[in-house]
């Protein structure tokens, strides 16, 4: 096991010592490249967002300085060599901030919440960034930012395509906020933009797709990581960042069912960061404690937190629309491994959120409606192996849900298994029912299905 201490680094003059806390290995990044602009993809999208009026605030930038060191920690420290049981790194980051008296106090919130949201032991540390140079200039006079107050995430995913059509149909003109993902990804996110552009116009469709990369051995003879917890957190900061320059109250949507924000854990064996936390209350919760302490008019919500996947998808106010292009959208865990299978990248159809999906679909559209191809086109055509990947995820919602069709009550307490829910205590009937009704949605999509050790 090693700690480590990643430390930003803003320009060629920023030579500012940093004490190591015993022996940790230190990887210092270089954050701007050498016209002293935002490095590692990001000017591109600072100057795109000028042309459209938008104006990130100091504050802003640095909450994207300080995203793009975890999200850099997060994807390049290998956990299986760096951690002692394989999963939990110690990461210590230095952050170059300009507004230091509104990040010096909120340095162990901001640990709390990535310790959460990843599973490891973060230490954030935050310093003066004298040396930066002005990467937003002030918004020149009559120059007005686009007449929204609402940010959208925008994934790719079915429930963020389902948020878009919701509010294009509704009349509203969000920004869409992306992050440009692996290849999959990207695609899922281009298809499902151009179609949103094509049904309801260029002028209503708006979205700034961020590419964010670092290289691989940023940290000399460590490998990196591609799970990839720290995600959303980067993909909060993008939307906030931009919230940032809108000169009014944002509203920063994230869109996704109840059953997944909550996550609750098919086994025992899931508990802790082993499930993903992406949009759980708690975390969300922590997030728009985050943005009121630095003062951001930001405030993320899930407007579908108490709808399953498959409800989402039947009340889409643009159902129709939606059947004709959700086959464009990307659910699957690893859609890169039909290539073992010599096939083109697609859904795998047996990963947890490909059960989940396909149940959604079916619930929305009918059985036989959904349009997705999968790896494994039908799972009942014969019994699949548990002791596989083909037949894990099926068996474990099988056992699940056996379990919780025996004692419907349970729900109320599983609900609290994946983190604290002090902060919705009002909406815990809600939760446990949307938790039930999901997995019932489940259920029904897996009738007929056989998962046995072959």
């Amino acid at each position: 096991m090693s700690r480590h201490l990643l430390i930003g680094r803003l320009g060629a003059t920023d030579t500012a010592g940093v004490p190591a806390f015993g022996e940790e290995v230190i990887t210092e990044l270089q954050l701007l490249n050498t016209q002293s602009q935002l490095a590692h993809g990001l000017s591109d999208t600072v100057k795109d967002l000028l042309k459209q009026g938008i104006y990130p605030s100091n504050v802003g930038i640095d909450l994207l300085i300080t995203a793009a060191l975890v999200y850099a920690a997060d994807t390049r420290i290998s956990r299986a060599s760096e951690s002692e049981d394989t999963w939990t790194r110690e990461i210590r980051l230095v952050v170059p901030v300009v507004e230091l008296d509104l990040w010096s106090p909120v340095q162990d919130l901001l640990s709390e919440t990535l310790n959460f949201l990843t599973g490891d032991r973060w230490t954030i540390v935050f310093r003066s960034a004298s040396t930066l140079p002005r990467i937003v200039p002030d918004r020149p006079s009559g120059v007005a930012s686009p007449a929204t107050n609402t940010v959208s995430l925008f994934s790719g995913g079915l429930d963020s395509l389902i948020g878009a059509v919701d509010l294009l149909h509704g009349g509203e003109t969000p920004v869409f906020v992306s992050h440009a993902g692996d290849g999959a990804t990207s695609n899922a996110q281009r298809e499902c933009f151009d179609a949103l552009t094509e049904r309801y116009g260029q002028s209503a469709v708006n979205r700034f797709r961020f590419w964010l990369a670092f290289p691989n051995g940023l940290v000399p003879g460590v490998d990196g990581e591609d799970t990839t917890r720290a995600r959303s957190f980067l993909f909060f900061a993008l939307a906030a960042f931009v919230g940032s320059g809108l000169n009014r109250q944002v509203v920063i949507r994230a869109p996704e069912n109840g059953l997944i924000a909550l996550n609750v854990p098919l086994d025992p064996l899931r508990l802790g960061a082993l499930s993903t936390r992406t949009t759980h209350p708690y975390y969300i919760a922590r997030w728009n404690e985050l943005l009121g302490r630095v003062g951001l008019s930001c405030a993320i919500e899930n407007p579908y937190r108490h709808l399953t996947k498959g409800e989402m998808a039947l009340h889409c106010g643009d159902r129709a629309f939606l059947r004709e292009i959700v086959a464009s959208s990307l659910s699957c865990s690893s859609p890169s491994k039909a290539r073992w299978q010599s096939r083109a990248t697609e859904h795998c159809g047996y990963c947890t959120p490909c059960l989940i999906r396909r149940a959604a679909l079916e619930k929305a559209f009918g059985r036989g409606g959904d349009p997705t191809t999968y790896t494994i086109a039908s799972l009942s055509s014969r019994a699949l192996d548990s002791e596989k990947a083909e037949g894990q995820q099926v068996r474990s919602f099988q056992l699940a849900i056996e379990k919780l069709q025996r004692r419907p009550a349970l729900a109320s307490l599983l609900i609290h298994k994946p983190g604290p829910l002090t902060d919705v205590a009002e909406e815990l009937d809600q939760l446990a029912d949307v938790y039930r009704r999901g997995m019932y949605e489940v259920n029904e999509a897996l009738s007929g299905v056989i998962a046995r050790p072959q």
